[in-house]
């Protein structure tokens, strides 16, 4: 029942959740590379433009879709369209999620890994270190370890008193690191980059990767958000904290680019280095600087707290699920959980290793690729395309009305009603079916 499910005690602590889920490894790793391969400053105006068309009104859409309800996403699908199969799509959100926490604790442990050595003063070959059997295999598993303790918490006492600790220390690291980066010679090469555009680097690839990265950074579509919301009292402006969440979420990603460019240029390293240069380029870039072990430890700590903060909200809807589903305490719901990702976790990190490439090859890819290709480019985009659909066309309109005037008495609805509802009906299904054939190299 509505009134017997664990909420958030304050109105700030589920914003700092919410915005934990958002804010993670791509922000912090994966939008650096993306804006650096793509042109830097034109690809942050069309991500700006995505994020804002098409990222808040889906994670608006979630907020409502839990809040509407107050129970897990199966739960809510079933009670907003009983008699139907619409719940099928909680089960693939929580699938989804488990897949993509699979992938994600392993570069979460290669994070928490570097933390300590950098914290020691030498930092491993990347190479080596990543193809190794035991070494990414215990990181990881400290890493799962960490997520399962606090999820055992439960909402209140777990993933609200992390976030009221991980947010302000995650904005803290940001805001010294870029402090750090800015005083450097030939810093304003690196914010040119990331502010000045130039319009001729926008391609139709370019475009649909902003898309992809909104999406994929602000983790809509596969119901965490959706979770989240369902822990949200009555009393929170959906409106605001939706748009709260964006502007954070956004702001550290930007963030992340003003660390990470100027200290490329200042050193003369090409921005366009792909996924290692969080755990290659960059870790030369920060022990040629004065003081670098102590910034190369401060980027790695902000790493590994934006991962803790996404991922808990990975592991909380399936544990949601367990728990609401198949009636099972919370702590037999978070071990299930957290035992599937880490499991599947396992197969992702010896997919690194030589020994077991060729067993754990899976149509050419590594399972490691094979799960981040698979939810990336075919269960978000469809997830969220679907979700979009029936917050659009199925669930009843008084009851999302009600849910973003926030049930307010006087019968006036809030002035984005409308655009948003055009948004979830038309604009997002279709940018969502650009980002999948894309993914699909149909275009």
């Amino acid at each position: 029942m509505a009134n017997e499910r664990a909420l958030f005690a304050t109105k700030i602590g589920g914003v700092f959740a919410a915005v934990g889920s958002a804010v993670g490894l791509g922000n912090v790793w994966r939008f650096p590379y993306e804006t650096g391969a793509n042109g830097g400053a034109a690809f942050l105006l069309v991500y700006l433009a995505c994020v804002l068309f098409l990222g808040t009104p889906l994670l608006l859409a979630e907020l409502a879709l839990g809040r509407a309800t107050h129970q897990s996403p199966t739960g809510a699908f079933r009670r907003l369209a009983p008699g139907t199969r619409w719940y099928f799509l909680g089960y693939l959100g929580a699938v989804c999620m488990i897949l993509i926490v699979s992938f994600y604790g392993v570069v979460a442990g290669w994070t928490l890994c570097y933390t300590v050595k950098a914290a020691s003063g030498a930092l491993p070959d990347f190479p080596t270190f990543s193809s190794g059997l035991w070494e990414p295999l215990l990181w990881m598993t400290l890493f799962f370890a960490i997520n399962g303790a606090i999820l055992l918490g439960g909402v209140r006492k777990g993933i609200e008193r992390a976030s009221n600790v991980l947010m302000p220390i995650l904005a803290i690291m940001l805001m010294v690191l870029c402090v750090n980066s800015l005083s450097l010679d030939n810093a304003q090469a690196g914010l040119k980059f990331l502010f000045d555009p130039d319009f001729s680097k926008i391609d139709s690839s370019a475009i649909v990767s902003a898309m992809g990265q909104s999406f994929f950074s602000i983790s809509v579509g596969i119901c965490c958000l959706l979770t989240y919301g369902s822990y949200l009292p009555n009393s929170t402006k959906l409106g605001k904290s939706a748009l709260t969440i964006t502007l954070l979420d956004t702001l550290f990603a930007i963030l992340s680019g003003i660390i990470i460019f100027p200290a490329c240029f200042a050193y003369g390293v090409q921005p366009d280095q792909g996924p290692g240069l969080a755990f290659i380029t960059l870790p030369d870039v920060f022990v040629r600087m004065p003081g670098g072990m102590i910034w190369c430890f401060g980027f790695f700590l902000l790493l590994v707290v934006a991962a803790m903060t996404s991922s808990l909200s990975m592991l909380e809807t399936p544990t949601a699920i367990l728990q609401e589903d198949f009636h099972l305490s919370r702590r037999k719901s978070v071990l299930i959980s957290t035992m599937a990702g880490w499991t599947l976790s396992v197969l992702c990190a010896l997919s690194f290793c030589p020994q077991f490439a060729d067993e754990l090859s899976v149509f050419g890819m590594s399972v490691f690729d094979l799960f981040d290709k698979m939810t990336a480019n075919i269960i978000m985009p469809v997830s969220a395309t679907l979700m979009a659909i029936f917050v659009g066309w199925v669930m009843d309109k008084k009851l999302l009305r009600d849910n973003l005037n926030n049930f307010r008495k006087d019968g006036r609805t809030v002035w984005y009603y409308q655009p948003f509802l055009m948004a979830v009906r038309f604009v997002a299904p279709l940018c969502i079916l650009l980002i999948f054939l894309h993914g699909l190299g149909v275009i």
